[in-house]
């Protein structure tokens, strides 16, 4: 996954300037997922200061927010049928999940594949592709390019029934229950 990542921040005197322009550094490409990338860009851990120096996505311990902080991911899901095809490890999969997506990987369910719940309000902007939003009950909802959903805590998972990958911007903003 090729990303451009810009963050802007202050100098000593307060002017505003480009902090850093470069790849993420927590962009990671699985091998037992053919076509399957993800990108943290960023995390606001929770009561955070603005102006704060250093990336904080390089010590992020989890791929979801605290209560109150945020994370910008942007992944590229690969079709659905990488997911059946010969030689695919489950196995192996799920191993390099829990060891590349710490915090997010904990949330899939074994027995319902793709499925989980996060104590997060998502923002999700299908950029590129075609894919499908899964509730409860196998109800499907076809998303296009430039689609929105926001995505209230609820058990979830996105399927590419296509043929080509699909690129989604997400923003993570963890909650607690009420």
């Amino acid at each position: 996954m090729q990303i451009r990542r810009i963050v802007t921040g202050r100098d000593a005197g307060g002017k505003s300037i480009i902090a850093s322009d470069a790849a993420p550094p927590r962009a990671v490409t699985f091998k037992h997922v053919p076509g399957l990338a993800a990108a943290l860009l960023w995390e606001t851990p929770a009561r955070s200061m603005l102006g704060e120096s250093g990336d904080p996505s390089i010590s992020a311990r989890s791929w979801v927010p605290p209560a109150g902080g945020s994370n910008l991911m942007l992944v590229t899901f690969p079709p659905d049928s990488v997911m059946v095809s010969p030689g695919f490890d489950p196995a192996a999969a799920g191993a390099e999940y829990m060891q590349l997506l710490p915090g997010l990987a904990e949330a899939f369910e074994r027995d319902s594949p793709g499925m989980h719940t996060t104590d997060t309000v998502d923002y999700a902007v299908l950029l590129d592709g075609e894919l499908h939003l899964e509730l409860d009950g196998g109800v499907l909802t076809k998303l296009s390019p430039h689609d929105v959903v926001v995505q209230n805590g609820t058990r979830h998972a996105w399927r590419n029934r296509g043929d080509k990958a699909a690129t989604v911007l997400f923003v993570l903003v963890g909650a607690a229950h009420a």
